[in-house]
C-alpha cells in the first residue's frame, strides 16, 4: 500500500477535495478517536466467551486473523473515501461503481439490518451475567426493556442521546485496560498459566476452529466503515484518512489482543466458555480487590453505549431512506416537537426485539458479519471497477492485490457461515426488498413527504 499524498505539499490546493456545504472541522487526531470508539466496542465484553468456545484457550489467534482481514478491507476504504472525500459512504460508492439503484439500495439496507441485528445482540449482553450481578431476571426479558428505554432516549433526541458517548467510550476502554493490566498482575505473582494461550479444545481441527472464532472476532472490528461518512468534514481528509483508519485499527486490534491473552492466562477455557460475562471472571480470578458491580457497571456502559449509537444510526439510516423514495414515506415520519424520526425508532426496535428471540449474541454476532460481509464485498469490488475512474488531485493508491485479497477473505467468511445465520439474513434481505419495491408504487413516488409538508398552505 502506499499513499501519493504523504509526497504532496502539507497544505495542497484541493487537499479538503474540494467545496462543501459542511464544515470541516473534524482534526486527524478526532476522526482516529472517532473511529477507535466506533471499533473498540461492547463486542469484546461479551465476544471473549464465545471465541473461547471455538479455540480454547488461543482466543489472541482468532483475533489477529480478524484484525489482518478488517484491515485488508480497510484498505478500499482509505481509497475511495481519499479518491472520492465527497462521497458518503458504501452505497454511494456502490452507485458510483456499478451504475444501479438497487444494488445501491441493499448495500445500504444491509448496514441497516447489520446495524438493527447489532442492537439485539448487544441487548441479550446486556441481560447476562453483566445484569445478573445487580438483578436476577431472564436475559430476553432485560433485552427487550433494555431496547425499549434506549428507544425512548432516541426519542428524546440525538442531542441527548450523544452528549455522554465519550465519556462511555473512556470508560469502557479503562475496562479493557485494566483487564489487561491484571493478567499481568496474575502472571506476575505467579498464578496464571501461559501454556492455556496455545491450546485448542480435543477434536478440534485449527484451521476450522480459528476461521469460526475469526467470524465471531470480526464482529469486534467492525465499525471502522462508519468514518467514511464523515470524510466531507475531515480537514486535509486525502492525508489524514489513511493514517486515522489504519492507526484506529492497530490500537483497537493491540488491546483485544492483549485482552484475549489476559482472559487465556487468568482463566481455564471451559470457564471462559460458559460464561456470558466473560471479563467480570476474569476480575473475580484476579481477586485484587475490583468489586463485581464496579466491573460490572463498566461492562454494562459499554453495551449501552455501543447499543445507543447502533440504534441512533439504524433509525437515521432508515429514515434518511423512506425520505430518498428508497422506503415507503411513512418511515420519514418526525415527531412535531422533538424533531426524532419517530416512526423510524419503532420500527428499528421492534425488529431488533423480535430478533433476540431468534438466537443467542453469537448468533446474531455471526449475522451481522455476514450483512456486513456484502456490504464490504461491494466496496471492495468498487475499488477495482472505479480504477479507469482518474480524478485530478493525489490520493491513497492501494495495490491492486489488497481489494483481491479482501475478496477473497469475504467469501472465505461467508462460506464459513452456517445454514440458520444465512436463513435469518435471507428473511430480513426479503423484507428490504419488499419493502423497496413498495416504494416505488407510483402513490409513493408522487412527492417526498417534506415536500409536500412545505407546499400544503399554498395548495390550499
Amino acid at each position: 500500500m502506499h499513499d501519493h499524498a504523504q509526497d504532496a505539499p502539507a497544505t495542497p490546493p484541493q487537499a479538503d477535495g474540494g467545496d462543501t456545504r459542511l464544515k470541516r472541522s473534524v482534526t486527524g487526531r478526532l476522526l482516529f478517536l472517532f473511529i477507535l470508539g466506533d471499533v473498540l466496542g461492547a463486542g469484546v465484553y461479551a465476544l471473549v466467551g464465545e471465541i473461547s468456545t471455538e479455540v480454547g484457550g488461543a482466543v489472541w489467534l482468532p483475533m489477529l486473523v480478524a484484525l489482518v482481514l478488517a484491515m485488508l478491507t480497510a484498505a478500499s476504504y482509505a481509497e475511495l473515501v481519499t479518491k472520492y472525500p465527497k462521497a458518503g459512504g458504501s452505497s454511494v460508492f456502490a452507485q458510483r461503481a456499478f451504475r444501479s439503484p438497487l444494488v445501491s439500495f441493499l448495500v445500504g439496507y444491509c448496514m441497516l439490518a447489520a446495524g438493527v441485528t447489532s442492537a439485539a445482540g448487544l441487548s441479550l449482553a446486556f441481560g447476562g451475567d453483566y445484569l445478573g450481578v445487580f438483578l436476577d431476571v431472564p436475559a430476553v426479558l432485560a433485552a427487550v426493556v433494555f431496547l425499549v428505554l434506549v428507544a425512548l432516549l432516541n426519542a428524546r433526541g440525538i442531542k441527548e442521546s450523544v452528549r455522554a458517548n465519550m465519556v462511555m467510550t473512556v470508560i469502557e476502554v479503562s475496562g479493557l485496560v485494566l483487564v489487561v493490566v491484571l493478567g499481568a498482575l496474575v502472571l506476575g505473582r505467579g498464578d496464571g498459566d501461559v501454556g492455556r494461550v496455545t491450546e485448542f479444545p480435543d477434536g478440534v481441527s485449527v484451521g476450522s476452529g480459528v476461521l469460526a472464532a475469526a467470524l465471531l472476532a470480526y464482529y469486534s472490528f467492525v465499525g471502522f466503515e462508519v468514518s467514511a461518512n464523515v470524510a466531507e468534514e475531515v480537514r486535509d481528509v486525502r492525508r489524514v484518512y489513511p493514517r486515522a483508519l489504519f492507526g484506529a485499527l492497530l490500537v483497537a486490534g493491540v488491546v483485544y489482543l492483549l485482552v484475549g491473552l489476559a482472559a487465556s492466562i487468568v482463566l481455564a477455557p471451559e470457564e471462559l466458555a460458559g460464561s456470558t460475562g466473560p471479563l467480570l471472571e476474569v476480575v473475580r480470578a484476579a481477586d485484587v480487590g475490583v468489586p463485581d458491580k464496579l466491573f460490572s457497571a463498566v461492562a454494562l456502559i459499554a453495551v449501552a453505549n455501543g447499543a445507543l449509537l447502533t440504534m441512533i444510526m439504524s433509525s437515521r439510516l432508515l429514515f434518511g431512506m423512506a425520505e430518498q423514495g428508497l422506503l415507503p414515506r411513512p418511515l420519514a415520519a418526525v415527531l412535531p416537537n422533538r424533531r426524532t424520526p419517530w416512526v423510524a425508532i419503532v420500527v428499528t426496535t421492534a425488529v431488533a426485539i423480535a430478533l433476540t428471540l431468534t438466537g443467542d449474541l453469537g448468533d446474531l454476532a455471526n449475522t451481522v458479519v455476514l450483512l456486513l460481509l456484502f456490504v464490504f464485498l461491494s466496496t471492495n469490488i468498487a475499488v477495482l471497477v472505479l480504477r479507469k475512474d482518474e480524478v485530478a488531485a493525489d490520493h491513497f493508491r492501494v495495490w491492486a492485490v489488497v481489494p483481491v485479497l479482501a475478496i477473497g477473505s469475504c467469501v472465505l467468511l461467508l462460506w464459513q457461515q452456517e445454514a440458520g445465520i444465512w436463513f435469518r439474513a435471507a428473511i430480513l434481505l426479503v423484507v428490504g426488498i419488499a419493502l423497496y419495491l413498495l416504494a416505488q408504487a407510483p402513490w409513493w413516488r408522487a412527492t417526498p413527504q417534506r415536500v409536500r409538508d412545505e407546499q400544503a398552505p399554498t395548495a390550499s
